[in-house]
């Protein structure tokens, strides 16, 4: 295979790329894909999707893609709202104009390609929302049963637009960690594969090309800072191991700086911002987790110590905002942005302000934020 799978702590195993795999069995820690060579920036294609970087997918030529025509979204330059913030530029990157209308298109079309390539018997996610979204609208392009378990709180929305993909909807009392249990004893009992947040390897292959289209649509560059609104951690991992290969593989100079990873969660539920903060390397899961952006509101995020370690290796920072905030900056972005954003997205640019503010944010800085979603899956 092209591509082989380690463990991201550096316990030092590795399987080859055609192993079906979820967590390292020898530290139960996520698995990452590594290339066995480089990919040439040559090999990026003509096609504005996600799919030009094929090449640095991982994917064999039998492979069929199951795809929904997903990447390819806007990055948005905003100047009266840098100048508002007080930062020398701003751009947003506007993931909610994906199919399912979020970032976990990419995430989940690399998950549900790789399933079909190995014959998985079907495929299982718990969900704050636009996970089980984008599952489900793979999975039935793709052919794929999938069962689904979200927490009753999940805006309503998004539970109509599962359930009219055709899928298997379970809904439950409590939070998405309580999902998370319920989709693990469904996946032990009926061989479907669990695919959560960084409990498969794909996922994250899928989030890098976020890392990618941002560096070709500012030339080939890097901005100073990218804020990313951050429940898992997956986008913020992908970016980062994007980053990395695209230094490694000459599509970026040696010595360019890399950007400031930062990530933006509720103050009602900020187990990483805690963490970050406390000098931890993983996350002491959140009790009573309450935020009406829903794709934050994950109490214990299996990812964390990796996404810790990507705020570090960055020098980046991790800031929490409250409820008012998160209105304000989703507002703030809709009627000066003219962008549909979801509340994770107001999340990210009120975050942004406050550093500024704070002065852990230089005035001069370049700052790439993210909005991960729709704002229509939220009005209800």
């Amino acid at each position: 295979m092209p591509w082989t799978l380690h463990c991201t702590t550096g316990c030092g195993y590795s399987v080859p790329g055609d192993t079906l795999a979820s967590l390292c069995p020898q530290c139960a820690q996520p698995l990452s894909v590594r290339f066995a060579a480089a990919v040439s920036r040559s090999a990026v294609g003509s096609e504005w999707s996600l799919w030009r970087y094929a090449a640095a997918l991982p994917m064999t030529p039998s492979d069929a893609r199951v795809s929904l025509g997903e990447g390819a979204t806007p990055l948005l330059e905003l100047p009266e709202l840098a100048r508002e913030i007080g930062v020398r530029k701003l751009w947003v990157k506007d993931e909610g104009q994906n199919p399912t209308a979020s970032f976990k298109a990419r995430g989940l079309m690399m998950a549900v390609t790789r399933a079909k390539a190995l014959g998985l018997p079907g495929l299982c996610v718990p969900t704050a929302g636009n996970a089980g979204i984008a599952l489900a609208a793979y999975a039935a392009a793709g052919g794929v049963p999938a069962r689904i378990y979200a927490p009753r709180t999940t805006p309503p929305p998004i539970l109509a637009s599962i359930r009219a993909y055709g899928v298997e909807l379970e809904l439950l009392d409590g939070h998405i960690g309580d999902a998370g249990k319920a989709t693990m004893q469904f996946a032990k009992e009926s061989g479907y594969f669990n695919v959560a947040t960084v409990r498969e390897p794909y996922r994250v292959e899928g989030m890098k090309t976020m890392g990618y289209e941002v560096a070709e649509q500012l030339g080939w560059d890097l901005p100073d800072a990218i804020v990313y609104p951050t429940g898992g951690g997956e986008g913020t991992i992908g970016i980062w191991k994007a980053i990395g290969e695209m230094i490694e593989w000459e599509w970026l100079p040696s010595d360019i700086v890399r950007p400031r990873m930062i990530i933006a969660q509720a103050s009602g539920c900020a187990p990483l911002v805690r963490a970050f903060h406390a000098g931890e390397d993983r996350a002491t899961p959140w009790e009573n987790p309450v935020t009406h952006a829903s794709g934050l509101r994950v109490p214990g995020p299996f990812g964390d110590r990796w996404t810790l370690r990507t705020l570090r290796e960055s020098h980046g920072d991790a800031e929490a905002v409250d409820e008012d905030g998160i209105r304000a900056g989703t507002l703030t972005l809709a009627s000066r942005g003219g962008i549909d954003a979801a509340p994770e997205g107001g999340c990210a640019l009120a975050a942004t302000a406050q550093l500024v503010k704070t002065g852990r944010l230089s005035p001069d800085a370049t700052v790439v934020v993210f909005n991960t979603g729709s704002g229509a899956s939220y009005r209800f």
